[in-house]
């Protein structure tokens, strides 16, 4: 398996640059019905992802299958993890497979946009800005011989903390991860008002650019608390990089769905069948399914379904998977990189060139 590296300076390709690269006929062609999926792509059949294209030219079959799996921890750690899957599936569907390495939610999303990336595991958040901007089609979600796997919010203080409860962090240093995710910031603004605590009015939000980094800096003494997907936090306890004991859980939310694997909308349909059987047959070996907390297989799933809650949440905080809220992330996500650069070569020019207007919505 090779690797192949996105750097997080791909985002200054501003996302309305990426749409370029979907065909102009695709764009302007008549569609009867879209919902919320950007104006590239329809949705006759209504189950919320996108069709594939009826235009046999616009289908592709590559020899090439490039993959890569969301940005939630270090991406290196998963191009590791994920090469004995990467190995089989170019023996399954008789192609070669890459992983192909990316630093944030924003620049996966852009790379299937425009046609870099055939099948990923995209974030809970980030999976719905993948099918609306980009046609991802989720198919499957990681699990074991009991069922899929799910994930709880939960909020994280230092052992030796005197916070109870949510409320009593009123005033205090609390890291989310970044906007556009579900159980790093939007989950947490949907259900903790009605726990006596509103984000941006209780406390200013500080993000921190990932999951792992708001457990480190909670563990640092960085943050007061921190909201985080459980999964992650879980990993992190089992592999030693922070110990149980320094932690405790102040509260927890229902289950959500874990990161989706999706494939391109527009791929040859005997492809992309192929891609999901080669998926839902594989069995993690032991140290894959050791890293991906116990999991050892992948089980049907689907974005209508599945996903519900989370699209749930993103309504009641007024928070839509579009365009406009894509191009804020990508901003936001280039910036903090910036200042990750300038921390660590403080000699460096601190001064992030524009990358353009941010483009518009479409409608």
């Amino acid at each position: 398996m090779k690797t192949l590296y996105l750097a997080g300076t791909a985002l200054g390709l501003a996302f309305g640059l990426g749409a370029a690269s979907v065909p102009a006929a695709a764009q302007g062609a008549a569609c009867a019905f879209r919902g919320a999926l950007d104006e590239a792509f329809c949705d006759t059949d209504r189950n919320m992802v996108a069709d594939t294209p009826t235009d046999p030219a616009r289908l592709r079959d590559p020899s090439t299958i490039v993959f890569t799996y969301t940005p939630v921890e270090d991406p290196a750690l998963y191009a590791s993890q994920f090469k004995p899957f990467l190995d089989y599936l170019g023996k399954c569907t008789g192609k070669r497979a890459v992983y192909f390495q990316v630093t944030s939610n924003a620049a996966q999303v852009e790379a299937m946009r425009s046609g870099r990336l055939h099948v990923a595991g995209f974030s809970t958040g980030p999976t719905a800005f993948a099918v609306n901007l980009a046609g991802a089609v989720p198919f499957a979600v990681k699990g074991n011989a009991d069922g899929y796997e799910s994930y709880k919010v939960v909020m994280l203080v230092k052992a030796d903390s005197p916070y109870k409860t949510v409320a009593d962090l009123k005033g205090k240093r609390v890291a989310h991860t970044s906007a556009t995710s579900n159980s790093g910031n939007l989950a947490p603004r949907a259900f903790f008002p009605g726990l006596g605590l509103k984000p941006d009015e209780d406390y200013q939000v500080v993000y921190s650019g990932g999951h792992d980094r708001s457990v480190m800096g909670v563990n640092a003494g960085d943050y007061d608390a921190a909201p985080v997907a459980s999964d992650v936090y879980t990993r992190m306890v089992a592999r030693g990089q922070v110990k149980g004991d320094n932690f405790r859980v102040i509260w927890e939310s229902d289950p959500f769905p874990t990161s989706g694997f999706a494939v391109a909308h527009d791929l040859k349909p005997e492809v992309s069948q192929k891609i999901r059987e080669c998926f839902l047959d594989y069995r993690f070996p032991e140290q894959m399914a050791k890293d991906l907390g116990g999991n050892d297989r992948f089980w049907p799933a689907t974005y209508a379904e599945n996903w519900a809650p989370v699209r749930a949440v993103a309504d009641a905080v007024n928070a839509p998977y579009n365009r406009a809220a894509f191009d804020a992330e990508s901003r936001r996500e280039l910036e903090a990189e910036a200042r990750k650069r300038a921390a660590q070569n403080p000699a460096a020019p601190t001064h992030v060139a524009p990358t353009g207007s941010p483009a518009q919505p479409a409608r």
